[in-house]
C-alpha cells in the first residue's frame, strides 16, 4: 500500500536528518579545536521501484556525511615555537605510544609540547615522529613508517657533538710582499716557515675534548697564495700535524678564484685524535667562485672578519626550533644549535577518505589509498609554519544556517508521518 510506503519515507526523513543534525553539532562543538575538519551532510535518495506507474512506491532519504579533511584551516600565530601548522596538503604522523609498536596515526592538530620524559606530543597525546638525522645532518629514508621514532630533544642534555663545518670569512692583504724563497707543504706546520697571515679555531672530538686548529697563509705571487691547515702533533695523527695544503688564487677584483685554488681546502677535512676519540668530517666553508663570502685579497690588512664552527658540550637546553623544511633543531644555553630531527609529511591520493580517529586523527583505509611520506614540500604536500596553529575549518555561519535548514525538514518529515496516521485512520473507520 502507497500509504505505508508514505510513512515509511517521513521516517527516513526523520533519520536522515537527525545524522545531519549530529554533523552540525559535532562541527560547532570542535568550532575551536585545533585542526578539526568539519564533515558536510548531503543526501541521497532511497527508491524502491524506479518504474512510474499508476501505483507509486516511495524510498525516501537517507543521509551521506562528507569529511572536509582537504580543505585548509586558517593558520593562527601561537606563543609556542613547538605548535606546527601545516601551510598545504599533508599531515603529520605520530603515534599513540613512544614505542615502533603502537599504532600510526595522521593529524593536523600540530599543538606539540615537550612531557615529562622530553618527548614532543600534541594534546590528544600522540607522539610526533621523525627521521633523527646524523652528525652530517642527513638521513636515509625507504618510506617506511618503521624508520621513524618520536621527536625526542632532552636527552641531548650533557652528551657531546663532533664539529662537522668550519666556516672562515677572512681578508688577505694584496700589497703583502710575495715570499720569494723555496716552499715545501708543511713548512709551515713545522715552523720552518712563517705565516704571512694565520688564525687559530677551536675544533671539537666526539667527546667535547676541544683541539687547537691553525689555518695559515703565505703569499707567493700576485693573486697566488699558499695555504695550510694543521694541528698540534700531539692532538693529530698526521705527519707533523698537516692536515691539508694547497694554493688559493684570487680574481683581480680581489674575489676568489676557486677553481684554480686546491680543492682540497675547500672540500672536507678528516681529522684523526690521537686521544683515540671519534670524529665527524669537517665541511671547509671558505668562499665560492667569485664571491666575497668567504676568503678575499684587498689592500686592508689581513685579519679575520667572521667564523664560525659547531660542536662541543651540549649543555642545558633551551628552546626547540623547527624550519618550514620540517628540520628540528635544538637550541642550548651557549647559543649552540644543533639539527636532530627531519619532520615527514604524509600524504594521500585521497585524504578525504581516511578514517576518523579519536583525538582528531586519522587512519588509513581503503578510499584514502596507501601513504606516502617525505620532506615538506615534497610529493604535493605543504611546509611547516612554526609558532602556528591551523584552526578548525568549520564556517560557524554556515553551521547555524544548515542547523535552521535540517530542523525544518525534520519538523517535515514528521508531518508526513502525522498526515499519513490521519489518512489511515479514515481507512480504519471505513468498517464502521
Amino acid at each position: 500500500m502507497s500509504l505505508y510506503s508514505a510513512l515509511y519515507a517521513g521516517v527516513s526523513g526523520l533519520g536522515a536528518q537527525s545524522s545531519a543534525m549530529a554533523t552540525v553539532a559535532d562541527n560547532i562543538t570542535n568550532i575551536n579545536t585545533v585542526g578539526y575538519k568539519g564533515t558536510e551532510a548531503d543526501f541521497r535518495s532511497l527508491v524502491t521501484d524506479g518504474r512510474l506507474k499508476s501505483s507509486y512506491s516511495a524510498g525516501g532519504v537517507a543521509a551521506a556525511p562528507r569529511a572536509m579533511i582537504s580543505k585548509q584551516g586558517l593558520l593562527q600565530a601561537s606563543g609556542s615555537q613547538t605548535d606546527l601548522g601545516i601551510d598545504g596538503g599533508g599531515f603529520f604522523v605520530t603515534r599513540k605510544g613512544d614505542d615502533v609498536d603502537s599504532g600510526v596515526a595522521f593529524t593536523r592538530a600540530g599543538a606539540f609540547r615537550p612531557d615529562e620524559q622530553g618527548y614532543l606530543r600534541n594534546t590528544s597525546g600522540y607522539y610526533l615522529q621523525g627521521w633523527r638525522l646524523d652528525s652530517a645532518g642527513s638521513f636515509t629514508s625507504t618510506g617506511a613508517l618503521t624508520e621513524l621514532e618520536p621527536v625526542r630533544l632532552s636527552g641531548l642534555t650533557g652528551t657531546a657533538a663532533a664539529t662537522t663545518r668550519l666556516q672562515v670569512r677572512a681578508n688577505l692583504q694584496s700589497t703583502q710582499e710575495p715570499f720569494t724563497g723555496a716552499y715545501a707543504a708543511g713548512d709551515m706546520a713545522t715552523g720552518a716557515l712563517e705565516p704571512h697571515f694565520s688564525r687559530t679555531f677551536e675544533i671539537y672530538d666526539a667527546q667535547g675534548g676541544g683541539h687547537q686548529v691553525t689555518m695559515g697563509f703565505v703569499k707567493t705571487a700576485p693573486n697566488q697564495w699558499v695555504a695550510e691547515i694543521y694541528g698540534d702533533p700531539a692532538d693529530v695523527t698526521a705527519a707533523n700535524g698537516l692536515l691539508a695544503s694547497g694554493t688559493v688564487a684570487f680574481n683581480p677584483d680581489g674575489s676568489l678564484d676557486l677553481a684554480n685554488s686546491s680543492p682540497a681546502l675547500f672540500d672536507t677535512l678528516n681529522v684523526a685524535w690521537t686521544n683515540q676519540a671519534g670524529s665527524s668530517p669537517i665541511k671547509l666553508n671558505l668562499g665560492s667562485q667569485d664571491g666575497l663570502d668567504g676568503l678575499t685579497q684587498f689592500g686592508s690588512a689581513s685579519a679575520l672578519i667572521a667564523s664560525s664552527t659547531d660542536g662541543g658540550m651540549l649543555n642545558n637546553l633551551v628552546s626547540v626550533e623547527v624550519s618550514k623544511e620540517g628540520i628540528v633543531s635544538a637550541i642550548f644555553d651557549d647559543g649552540t644549535a644543533r639539527a636532530v630531527f627531519q619532520l615527514p609529511m604524509a600524504t594521500f591520493a585521497n585524504p578525504d577518505g581516511l578514517t576518523r580517529l579519536p583525538g582528531n586523527a586519522y587512519g588509513v583505509s581503503q578510499q584514502s589509498g596507501n601513504v606516502a611520506i617525505g620532506r615538506p614540500g615534497e610529493l604535493g604536500s605543504g611546509t611547516i609554519a612554526s609558532g602556528t596553529l591551523e584552526a578548525s575549518n568549520v564556517d560557524l555561519a554556515q553551521e547555524f544556517t544548515n542547523m535552521i535548514r535540517f530542523q525544518r525538514a525534520y519538523s517535515a518529515s514528521s508531518k508526513i508521518i502525522t498526515t499519513v496516521d490521519d489518512m489511515l485512520q479514515e481507512v480504519s473507520a471505513l468498517k464502521r
